[in-house]
């Protein structure tokens, strides 16, 4: 199936390792041209190299979501890419509690889970509606949904931009922009492996245990794969796609019970 994504262009936030970079290859695979976006390190030139052996015309754009000063030249560089596709992706906060978590982690998290976020669709809004083309892709975390035990600033302040992307999509669809949400259950990521690891601590346990018990809870059976959970966002930003708006799709082996 063609999916109508050559020579579209996509800005990946957080496409340095995990989801992103998962998505920034499968697009770069259907002929798009990709800007890999995160933190500027080793991590973000390897993963252009590898992007690259995909579509060579892949590039690399450093930001950190943390800095009010980048955040304004991303901004611009966005507006003058004209994008067709931005791909929301920010870092997991610290874990914590409702009760116990630190509440200076709170605005710091909010400017890069949500308001930065924001700023980025905003700038990218103006070409696509001027297109009548565009597609916004949110990941989020099966935490939107039923929300996971200590992890109380990732529940909600995914959730808040959750209920941004919907309040958008409404506005935008006449103009041929959608706006999603994708889910991740637990996909074999480095963040997962992160979180794994807390538990087992906290448990006095060893990652591994703490891995099959989660698999148990699966109904797949398994941890889900990068590559997986990065066709269902591919398609949801395709031409394909061009009917699903305003939608939260979990890629997750049906790990949320809930309907």
């Amino acid at each position: 199936m063609d999916l109508g994504l050559t020579d579209k262009t996509a800005f990946v936030l957080g496409a340095s390792s995990g989801l992103g970079l998962a998505i920034a290859k499968c697009l770069a695979d259907e002929k798009a041209h990709v800007v890999l976006s995160a933190r500027k390190g080793e991590r973000l030139d390897q993963a252009l190299s590898a992007v690259k052996q995909r579509n060579a015309s892949a590039r690399a754009f450093s930001i950190d979501l943390q800095s009010a000063a980048e955040m304004d030249r991303a901004e611009a560089h966005i507006r003058d890419l004209k994008l067709d596709i931005l791909v929301c992706n920010s870092g997991g906060p610290p874990a914590g509690s409702a009760t116990a978590s630190d509440l200076s982690h709170w605005r710091q998290q909010f400017d890069v889970m949500v308001l930065n976020q924001i700023r980025c669709i905003r700038a990218a809004l103006p070409s696509m509606v001027e297109k009548k083309w565009g597609r916004i892709l949110i990941i989020g975390s099966s935490g939107i949904i039923a929300p996971i035990p200590n992890l109380v600033l990732s529940n909600s302040l995914r959730s808040a931009l959750v209920a941004f992307a919907k309040s958008l999509s409404a506005e935008v669809a006449g103009f041929g922009v959608t706006v999603n949400t994708i889910v991740p259950g637990r996909i074999a990521t480095p963040r997962v492996a992160q979180l794994d690891q807390a538990a087992a601590e906290r448990e006095k346990s060893d990652a591994a245990s703490v891995k099959q018990k989660s698999v148990q809870t699966i109904p797949a059976g398994r941890y889900g794969d990068p590559e997986e959970f990065a066709s269902v966002a591919t398609f949801l930003v395709s031409a394909r796609a061009s009917y699903v708006t305003g939608q939260v799709t979990r890629v997750d082996g049906g790990l949320v019970r809930s309907l």
